[in-house]
């Protein structure tokens, strides 16, 4: 159900209004349900986009092609879909695996979400834009020659309600076909000039502001953006978006043909939020723009997130992608940084503006659809149940006395992720999730809830189909990707109050709908490890266990077990259980966590196989059990629980 007059999901809106004021509209409320239910909703548009996908090496014309549809399709459906959802594209492809087409089949089939939903199927781009013309308000367009503006006409977008198209006038380029010709769709805002030079110079003033130039065309841009629109409250500053610019179109095959991310906009744009594609180190230039002051492009960073921390007045920013580390910012565009610290220092400094990332990183990292999914109805509440002590003692794991009865073994928990992307979930859902030896061995699945955003469909299918081998626990780090020791006052990155009591506030409404009460993983990065009030705001969203990086090998704060992240363990089943089997003959504790990265089902079946065969008294045990176990260990070992682990 829609809420026509915000034009997002009502139970989104839901979580935002306190008790006392549904009440007080409760007949109107009812009233408008009614009055929805009986309104016939209009068509859903279908169209096909998967040719664009069938770029080839040396064709520019096809890859100008794709870039131009994809990205103004996306923007049209961010703006059609923000109230009703009605415009739906088939372009992601996982392997065999037609990603678009699996979603709409399983929530088209009879009973379903989109069962009695009429389609109207679109044979081309041109005829999309010229039937949704009354939908939008025109068109911004933007300058191939500075990379950065197909960024900031996706921000421009949102805000105005208008379609991005790329100024291009080739006769067989998008822009000669809906712009000058076609259905001729009125320019509303250029970021080129009239005969086509570019706007943005990085010289002298920045165009339409008082600002002086960044000395760089590609910040001027964004910053242009920021003075005219950020600032003046035109955008959602509770969205951003970190996906690739033009650079693209320089050299498509870096990564999956889709990883131009443009069918992610589409969300982002829905919502009103902000786009940018900024380098997060200080020390050198950025490699798409090696003639800036080095740190240029960090500092127009820093200046959005805290231009979004203010205007959220503290509260969280969802920010969307991931640094496009096969294209620009890394080694492998002649950078000096490594793809992970290049992860890491992006989450640092978004971590310190109160700001957390739905991590859609090169590999699975193209979505489409999230502006139509989004409506997708959830449930208020998915509750999961925790073990008891009678059921461990039953389980043969505690004795009558209520101790733990080690009976020589050494118990085993698998952080299975990494799901803290929209993306990953929506792709690996057919080709992981529906593996059919899912449920043979106890699975911790370490998912998101803030994922629920951009994916719900993907979020309750999981929930619908589970077994009972399979319980949920929150991926890193949290309700959204940080590092939280940047939350910890003091804050010198950037001089922001304490940000832990709005981290509380954030993650208890998504872990209770979810019913999370463990945070499978919590990546401390470069940022300081937790300190006690950090250890006691996880405490209050996450009781029943956390594993840091930075912490002792064993610890309980309070009554939250805790327990120091392990190895990465993703090689071949024998490899894998060898590894697993070392690392515990090394360990002093009975108790043992390893992660592991987007593995099937029947893999951990698999590798407990070949566990059994090396050793048949380690036992993979569920999150449950695993954590009560643990936390009963601590209780036993006042050692172990102060941070001084012993053998058991």
């Amino acid at each position: 159900m829609v809420n026509a007059t915000f034009g997002i999901p009502l139970h989104y809106l839901m979580k935002k209004y306190a008790f006392i004021a549904i009440l007080f509209i409760g007949f109107a409320v009812v009233g408008t349900a009614l009055a929805q239910t009986t309104k016939k909703l209009p068509p859903v548009g279908l169209l096909d986009l998967g040719f664009t996908l069938q770029i080839e090496h040396g064709n520019q014309q096809a890859i100008n092609n794709a870039w131009d549809y994809t990205h103004t399709i996306a923007s049209l459906q961010g703006i059609v879909n923000r109230i009703t959802p009605q415009l739906y594209i088939f372009l992601i492809k996982n392997g065999n695996a037609d990603i678009d087409r699996y979603w709409w089949n399983k929530y088209r089939a009879p009973g379903k979400w989109l069962s009695k939903r009429d389609t109207l199927v679109y044979n081309n781009v041109v005829d999309v834009i010229t039937a949704y013309k009354s939908k939008i308000k025109g068109a911004v367009v933007y300058d191939p020659a500075v990379q950065a503006t197909s960024n900031v006409a996706s921000s421009v977008a949102g805000a105005d309600d208008l379609i991005v198209v790329r100024y291009d006038t080739n006769p067989n380029s998008l822009y000669s076909q809906i712009i000058t010709g076609g259905p001729k769709i009125s320019v509303k805002v250029s970021l080129v000039n009239a005969d086509g030079s570019s706007l943005f110079t990085g010289k002298g003033t920045i165009p339409g502001t008082t600002r002086a130039s960044s000395g760089s065309a590609k910040n001027d841009a964004y910053l242009w953006f920021l003075e005219k629109y950020m600032k003046p409250g035109k955008v959602n500053t509770k969205y951003g978006a970190y996906y690739i610019d033009q650079q693209w179109l320089k050299n498509p095959f870096l990564a999956n043909r889709n990883h131009h991310t443009l069918s992610n906009h589409d969300f982002f744009i829905s919502r009103k939020g902000f786009f940018f594609d900024l380098s997060p180190w200080a020390d050198e230039a950025a490699t798409d723009d090696l003639n800036q002051t080095p740190g240029t492009d960090v500092n127009t960073l820093k200046e959005l997130l805290l231009t979004a921390y203010n205007q959220n007045k503290g509260g969280y920013a969802y920010l969307g992608g991931f640094p496009p580390w096969a294209f620009k910012y890394t080694k492998h565009a002649k950078g000096t940084h490594e793809d992970v610290a290049t992860e890491w220092e992006y989450s640092r400094i978004i971590s310190a503006y109160n700001a957390f990332k739905d991590a859609d990183a090169i590999g699975y990292g193209a979505l489409a659809n999230a502006s139509f999914w989004q409506h997708f109805p959830l449930k208020k509440e998915y509750k999961q149940n925790w073990v008891t002590k009678t059921e461990l003692t039953k389980k043969g794991y505690l004795n009558v006395d209520g101790k733990i009865d080690y009976k020589g073994r050494n118990f085993i928990i698998f952080y299975v992720g990494d799901y803290d992307a929209s993306s990953w979930v929506s792709q690996t859902t057919p080709t992981l999730w529906d593996d059919p030896n899912r449920g043979k061995v106890p699975m911790m699945w370490s998912i998101s809830p803030v994922l629920a955003e951009r994916v719900p469909m993907a979020l309750d299918y999981r929930r619908e189909t589970a077994t009972p081998n399979d319980y949920f626990a929150a991926a890193d780090n949290g309700a959204g990707y940080l590092m939280p020791g940047m939350l910890q006052a003091p804050r010198p990155l950037s001089g922001l109050p304490d940000g832990l009591d709005a981290w509380v506030a954030h993650n208890k409404p998504y872990y209770k709908q979810w019913g999370l009460t463990i945070t499978g993983f919590i990546i401390d990065g470069q940022a300081p490890p937790l300190n006690q009030k950090g250890l006691d705001a996880y405490a209050a969203f996450s009781p029943n266990g956390i594993v840091p990086q930075k912490v002792p090998l064993t610890s309980l704060h309070g009554n939250m077990p805790v327990l120091k992240s392990d190895a990465d363990v993703n090689e071949d089943p024998v490899k894998a259980a060898q590894i697993i089997y070392n690392r515990i003959q090394q360990r002093k504790i009975p108790f043992h966590w390893f992660r592991n990265i987007l593995k099937s089902p029947t893999w951990y079946v698999q590798v407990v196989a070949e566990l059994k065969k090396l050793d048949p008294k380690i036992e993979l045990l569920s999150a449950p059990d695993f954590f009560e176990l643990y936390r009963t260990y601590l209780k036993e070992n006042p050692e172990a629980a102060k941070g001084r682990s012993i053998q058991k």
